[in-house]
Order: C-alpha cells, then structure tokens, then sequence
C-alpha cells in the first residue's frame, strides 16, 4: 500500500510539474498555442477594425484624432516627431515598458495607406480588455513605437513622392527632405531592436511561376553589396519566415519576397546597417479587394502576432535557411487576360492573347477615383496570368457601334438599358448634357461628347482602350467596356465604369 501511494504521489508530482512548464513556457516553445493565437486574431479582427478608415485615400486630418485620442491614456504616449514640407505634423505614439524597442513606420510613399490603416487596428487591438495574456508578453517585454503616415502631403494628393518631389525611401544618406531626418531622428533616438518598414507594391506582382498574386511581399533588406547575413539581419529573416507561415494561412501561394541587390540610398538598407533588424512588408493584390481591406486584415494578424513572437523569442529557433525558400516577386499579373481571340487584320484573321491593366485617375478632391484601361501586352502570353482569365476560342473581336439616338442629359442616359443596347452591338452613346465635373459613365456604355468619331475598323495593340464585343456564330456574348469583361448573356460582370470620350 505505501508502494502504491508513493508510486501516486511521484505521478501527481511529475504531471504538475510538466503541466506548469508547459504553462510556463507558453508560446515560446509551443508552436501550436502561437498559431491559436494568431487564429484568435483573425476570427476577432472586427472587433478592431478601426471604423472610420475604409478607403485607400485617407488623409493626415483623418488620422489626427485617432493619434489624440492616444495622448490622454495611462501607458501611451504622443511626441510630435517633425514636421511636413506643408506644415503638417509628424507623431509617434509609444506604449509598453519592455527593453525591447520595435519601431514601425507606414506610407512613406503617399499612395502607400494599407499598413496605416493596420496600424490603428493594431492600436485599437493593445487598448482593448481582451487577450490580457498576450499583451502582458508584449507591453512588459517590448516598447512599441508607430510613426503613422510619414508623407503626409503625397497622402494629401495621393502620390507616391512628397512635396519636393522626392522619394523618402531614397533619401537615407542625403537626408534633404525633412520626412527623412524625421525618420532617420526616431531610429537613431530609440537604437531600435526591430523595425517594420510597411508599404504597398503593385498589384501586378505575382508569386514566381505562379498564377497567385503577391499579395503581402516580403524583404529583409541587404546593408552591403556582398548580401551578407549578420545577427541583425538573420533575425529579420527568421521574423519574415515566421509571418510568411501565417500568410499561408489565409492566402497560401500568395507571398513573395523581394529581391536583396543592396540600395545604399534606401532606408530599409541602411536602418538594417544601422543595427535595427529591418522587415519591409509591402501589400500587393488580392481578387476582388480593390481598397485593400483583406490585405489590411493580413497586415494587422501577421503584424501582430509577429510582434507577440518577439516578446516571447521564439523567433530564435527558426531556420534562416529557410527565408530563400519563399518564392521571389514576379510581375506577370494583369486585371484581365483574354485568351485566344479572333482578330481580323487587313482581311485575315490571327488568334491572340490579350493583356489588360486597369490605371486609377484620381479625382479632383483626391478621394476617388475613376479607371481607364489599356491594353499592355498582347501576343502569346501563355507565361501571364490574370486576377480574371477568359478563354475567348471561336470568338472574334468585333468593332462596337454608336447609338443613333442622341441623349439630351445624364438622367436620361441612366435610364438606358445597357445590357440590351451592348447586345445589339452599340457600344457608344452620344450625351449632350454632360456636366463638366463628371469624368466617367457609370454604366458599361462609352459616353462621347458629340464631336467623337468612331474607328472605321477595329485595332487591337498596346496602348489602345480595350472597348470591343465578342462574337460567336453571329451572336453578341460578351462585351469588354473599359476593360471590364460583360457577360451579356447573364447580364453581369464586374465593373466600375466606362469612359468618357471627346
């Protein structure tokens, strides 16, 4: 019997003992709690979500009163960093007590607003009563500091360079815009551990040899010319790895990386030279996210849980080796690839691909947008993918007419049927009324002024508006309008508008 009791008593012991090292280990050595985490992150996000921040085009008055809001709570702080070129002020926000300081600075280029967004989903997330276990791991191990839209004026206009014309992530040595000795001031000020150097790319990159869209684009970047691999860097590898792992998650094949050749002139070089471990996030496409709203989402999950696995160092472990095993950035994507149409040329007819990209003009008050597309590539483009692919084989390009019937005003025009008049193969309508301030037709129709002229013949090449219909067996299936793919047959099809033509 005292056989037994001892024996029951060694098993309670040896059970406790391992369940309070699991416990207290947590995170750090136990991948399968850091990827709940993450998990826990996702499914809650929007509860986070900073609501008044939906569109790309947001603005430094915007942003204002979600940094002050931040000045009056206990842990936070709020520094007036610098200053714009037009005057507008440059702020850090900074929370935690830990030794550790991670610096993360978004929208160095104007029209670069995902992570800014993400930033104050982040924010919102540290302030909120839940995950008080999580956030005890990063506010007691790590000091975290975010420089939200460093070029406020390009944000204002919505352009990538700020107001002297210069691109700040170039201005590392010279320092001759006062957006880059800001940044350049802060890093140096806090010696930071780590920094997130967060942008957006186009949407046209893809994952090498893929058909997936680089959706988030990783880089730790080079600090010399030889790419070698030192603590600093070797630690900014092992965070993209671990972010990639979680990217997998919820768009898998959708990661790039970026190549290293050394930029002695960039900030994320030079910041990974200065001793900082520096990780570029750029935000890239997704189907059907137009305002980059998933990508926001994907941003604020690997962000965060990143942040998390510095606090707990569990980074530590991860392969190195295994930061060159994510596909390289490759830029082979177009909004809509047509496959294998019918195109008659000086009485023959040839079979060919076609590559479209759709361009944002911004309006004038710099909050929207209108598209005018182009044709960019055509021939065989059996290596290119597209976020929509359409086999067009047996269809043949066919010329779209002008309605015969001129329309007084934009009230009228809306009342057409657009479907029933790209069916009957009209493709353009005369408005008289147009109101100088509209820049677009909102329905899959081409407006003209009166005084444009229709081609005689169809012509297909680089450079040319995709506008055209596809015919079959004499009947009119599919219309392109603007470059956006109709389906006339079930009246659908994604679109934003038609142009405008004088």
């Amino acid at each position: 019997m005292k056989l037994q009791l001892l024996l029951i008593t060694l098993i309670v012991s040896l059970t406790a003992s391992c369940q309070s090292k699991i416990k207290g280990e947590s995170a750090k050595t136990n991948p399968v709690m850091q990827t709940n985490i993450t998990t826990e992150l996702y499914d809650t996000y929007d509860a986070y979500k900073e609501p008044t921040l939906t569109k790309r085009r947001i603005k430094h008055n915007e942003i204002q009163p979600l940094i002050d809001k931040f000045r009056t709570k206990e842990g936070y702080t709020v520094k007036k960093v610098g200053t714009s070129i037009e005057g507008r002020p440059l702020s850090l926000i900074s929370v935690g007590s830990g030794e550790t300081n991670v610096f993360l600075w978004s929208q160095m280029h104007g029209d670069e607003p995902t992570a800014t967004q993400a930033i104050f989903d982040i924010l919102n997330f540290l302030d909120s009563n839940e995950f008080q276990t999580e956030k005890e791991s990063i506010l007691s191990n790590l000091t975290l500091h975010f420089l939200p839209m460093l070029n406020p004026d390009g944000a204002e206009v919505f352009t990538r360079r700020n107001t002297l014309g210069i691109d700040i992530n170039r201005d590392a040595l010279a320092l001759q815009s006062p957006e880059g000795r800001t940044l350049k001031k802060v890093r140096d000020s806090l010696n930071a551990d780590f920094g997130f150097n967060l942008h957006d790319q186009s949407t046209y990159y893809n994952a090498e040899r893929t058909d997936k869209p680089a959706t988030i684009s990783y880089l730790a970047p080079a600090y010399n010319y030889e790419k070698e691999i030192n603590d600093v860097r070797g630690n900014a590898m092992k965070i993209i790895v671990f972010m990639n792992r979680i990217i997998q998650n919820y768009a898998p094949g959708q990661v790039g990386r970026y190549n290293d050749d050394f930029e002695p002139r960039a900030f994320g070089d030079n910041i990974q030279k200065w001793g900082t471990s520096a990780i570029l996030i750029e935000s890239g496409g997704y189907k059907n996210d137009t305002e980059k709203q998933e990508i926001r989402k994907l941003n604020y999950v690997s962000i965060l849980s990143a942040i998390y696995t510095i606090s707990t160092k569990s980074y530590s472990e991860i392969a190195i080796a295994d930061y060159d095993k994510i596909p390289e950035n490759d830029r082979k994507l177009f909004d809509l690839k047509i496959e294998n149409i019918n195109y008659e040329l000086l009485g023959k007819t040839y079979t060919l691909d076609l590559g479209i990209q759709r361009f944002e003009t911004d309006k004038l008050n710099h909050q929207d947008f209108w598209v005018s597309s182009n044709i960019v590539e055509q021939g065989d483009l059996s290596t290119y993918y597209g976020y929509e692919t359409f086999d067009a084989s047996g269809y043949t390009a066919t010329l779209g007419k002008l309605y015969p019937k001129r329309i007084a005003t934009m009230t009228e025009f809306l009342k057409l049927d657009a479907y029933e008049l790209l069916k009957q193969g009209y493709l353009y309508v005369v408005v008289d009324g147009i109101p100088e301030k509209i820049t677009e037709s909102p329905m899959p129709l081409n407006i003209t002024r009166g005084t444009y002229k229709t081609a005689a013949t169809l012509r297909l090449a680089v450079g040319v508006n995709p506008s055209f219909l596809l015919e079959k067996n004499g009947s009119l299936d599919y219309a392109i309008v603007n470059g956006y793919l109709i389906d006339l047959k079930l009246k659908k099809g994604a679109f934003k508008n038609a142009l405008i033509l004088k």
